[in-house]
């Protein structure tokens, strides 16, 4: 284990995965959701395969035992991802970064519902109160009666229930690393996405110009090397060391919102971004703490010598 080694790819990552999210937005214009999640996808499958043979596994890194996970994870994901492109689409991109930290909370949800995961009464208060900031993010962009009317309303709705799908893709992962390997996940998602963004096909697909393309290729690469970044940091450092670092993507939406997009965050998105942040750091930081209760009672209760 290298901690310092694994908080850097972690953050080496969140900062592809925001360039890959910037040139998706400034392609937005022009190219509807589905043609941007097949660049997106086919686009970083050869980086995945190039790291398949670099770490010498792609003989049996792409072995299944449960195939339809990987199609059930690809059918959920691949709606998040689209569902996440229209908000960066159609919101600022610090408001649609915020808006998509309601994924972990709901993921404590899910995971309760469909893999039997324990929650106690901290992580639930942590979920309330990030999705309280959830709620003070969305209200300046709802109607009365909590009807969405407009762009960015749409946007944030799209936001909302891509956060929502991206949840029930955590929970597909979850049962899929039990058996399946890190590059197998990887792999048949992008295939798997790939293939559904195809489905948008009929409904209008644009035909990129030079720097929509170079953009949109762009994206699927950085998210490609992104994938990757993210999967050597655990291999250093423990999940609960590496994933509160997250967050600097909210720092980093806000730089580059304001410098490449001019946009300016407003007070609600900035109150409510707060305490989905705190809500999740919260529940990060309880986890790393049960874990290491647990391990230490394991220790006591190991016979020594």
């Amino acid at each position: 284990m290298n901690p310092l080694r694994g908080i850097g790819l972690k953050v080496a990552s969140v900062t592809v995965f925001t360039l890959m999210a910037i040139c998706i937005k400034a392609s937005a214009p022009h190219i509807p959701p589905g043609e941007a999640v097949f660049f997106r996808s086919f686009f970083a499958i050869p980086v995945i395969l190039v790291w398949l043979v670099w770490t010498r596994d792609l003989r049996h890194g792409l072995d299944t035992l449960y195939p339809m996970g990987h199609v059930w994870r690809g059918l959920v994901g691949t709606t998040a991802m689209g569902l996440g492109f229209t908000s960066l689409m159609l919101l600022p991109l610090p408001e649609a970064t915020a808006l998509g930290y309601a994924a972990p909370l709901l993921t404590v949800i899910f995971a309760a519902m469909f893999l039997g995961e324990e929650v106690r009464v901290f992580r639930l208060t942590a979920v309330g109160i990030g999705l309280v900031g959830v709620m003070i993010v969305l209200m300046p962009r709802l109607t009365v009666g909590l009807a969405a009317s407009g762009p960015e309303a749409v946007g944030a709705m799209a936001a909302l229930l891509g956060a929502v799908c991206a949840a029930l893709a955590q929970v597909f992962i979850r049962k899929l690393i039990k058996t399946e390997a890190t590059g197998a996940i990887v792999f048949y998602f992008s295939a798997t996405a790939s293939l559904l963004s195809l489905v948008t096909l009929p409904f209008g697909w644009a035909l990129p110009s030079p720097r929509e393309a170079t953009l949109l290729v762009g994206a699927g690469l950085l998210g490609g090397v992104g994938q990757i970044l993210l999967t050597e940091s655990y291999r250093h450092a423990e999940v609960g060391v590496v994933a509160p670092f997250e967050y600097v993507s909210m720092l980093l939406a806000l730089v580059f919102g304001y410098f490449v997009f001019a946009e300016l965050p407003t007070a609600p998105m900035l109150a409510g971004a707060a305490l989905i942040v705190a809500a999740g750091l919260f529940i990060i930081w309880r986890e790393r703490r049960l874990g290491l209760q647990r391990g230490n009672a394991r220790k006591v209760m190991t016979p020594q010598g």
